[in-house]
């Protein structure tokens, strides 16, 4: 059988690794090896955190629209229902945006419904 010698086509695949690895630390950023590996492990963690990063995202939106309505007598859970009943149709992202930027709005979506 005959040798087969790759060339260019496996250099240019190492080099595409180690240049998405530029900024790693120590050996992940310059040996093969490592580096494909740290590569292999950060494509894992960028699919799993796109999809914990909205969750978070609704987390803090939540914090943030129930500490806003707590001095008016409400806790976020009645508030929601209230937005609901009265069909008032605002996202949470939207809500916690005027409960950090613009109070005063949002005292008075309070007191509409």
């Amino acid at each position: 059988m005959t040798r087969v010698k790759r060339g260019y086509v496996a250099r240019k695949r190492r080099q595409r690794i180690l240049k998405s690895n530029q900024g790693f630390r120590g050996a992940q950023s310059v040996l093969f090896r490592t580096a494909n590996q740290k590569y292999m492990k950060s494509l894992c963690n960028a699919y799993r955190d796109r999809g914990r990063r909205k969750r978070e995202f609704r987390r803090l939106w939540i914090v943030r629209i129930n500490a806003s309505v707590r001095p008016y007598g409400l806790n976020y859970n009645q508030f929601i229902s209230s937005l609901k009943r009265s069909k008032i149709e605002l996202n949470r992202k939207m809500l916690a945006q005027l409960a950090v930027l613009d109070s005063k709005a949002l005292g008075d979506l309070i007191s509409m419904i």
